[in-house]
């Protein structure tokens, strides 16, 4: 069972997002706040797994308590949910400790999906703030700092999977990436995977700062 605090100035908002995740039998809404300072208080007393974490809000912006929070309590996951598809905004969420992005039009299922690939270990960008992401990779320096430069595998990398890669780092979905390059979803899936093992990383975001570093996407 994942529990879930949900972290937003907006009382409906609030509940709409509550009655959405209480479809799901793995996840718990374990506590609700209003700002950031209640959302602290509320890790320290409820012990969430996971956060769901707006970012203007009265008091104490959802930023700056990532920042307090994950000083606090390293394993606690947190999503921001947010209307804001800025760089900024972005690159200071993830600076400050952020395990996810996204935004509040994405769709009840994928917000289900990603709260489950969150606390499995992977960050999520939703593809509208993806598109962001290399604008931010100079601003979140220890997220990225374990990124190397790898001449060697980048020199064997196909000119198939270069491709990939720019069509990821631009934020396309296995469904864009596949019709652009006729492959199924499948093939695509697939490749990313394989990709991402060659060069040891875990996810695409990593693959996009990879790529940035190693002059695959500039």
């Amino acid at each position: 069972m994942t529990k879930v605090i949900i972290v937003d100035d907006e009382e409906i908002f609030r509940e709409g997002i509550k009655f959405i995740l209480e479809q799901d039998k793995d996840i718990e809404v374990v506590g609700e706040a209003q700002n950031g300072i209640e959302g602290i208080k509320k890790c320290e007393a409820l012990s969430p797994d996971l956060i769901l974490m707006d970012i203007v809000m009265p008091e104490c912006d959802g930023i700056e308590a990532t920042r307090i929070i994950k000083s606090k309590f390293e394993n606690i996951k947190i999503i921001m949910l947010t209307t804001f598809n800025d760089e900024d905004n972005i690159a200071q969420a993830i600076s400050n400790g952020a395990d996810s992005y996204i935004l509040k039009d994405v769709a009840a299922p994928d917000l289900l999906m990603a709260i489950r690939s969150c606390t499995k270990g992977f960050n999520v960008i939703q593809n509208k703030a993806f598109s962001n992401m290399p604008k931010c990779f100079g601003r979140c320096p220890q997220k990225i700092s374990i990124i190397k430069k790898d001449t060697l595998n980048t020199a064997n990398l196909t000119h198939k999977q270069k491709e990939l890669i720019r069509l990821i780092v631009e934020g396309k979905e296995n469904k864009e990436i596949a019709s652009e390059l006729y492959l199924s979803e499948g093939t695509v899936r697939n490749s990313i995977s394989k990709l991402l093992k060659k060069l040891n990383l875990k996810d695409r975001i990593q693959l996009a700062v990879y790529a940035v570093k190693n002059g695959i996407y500039e």
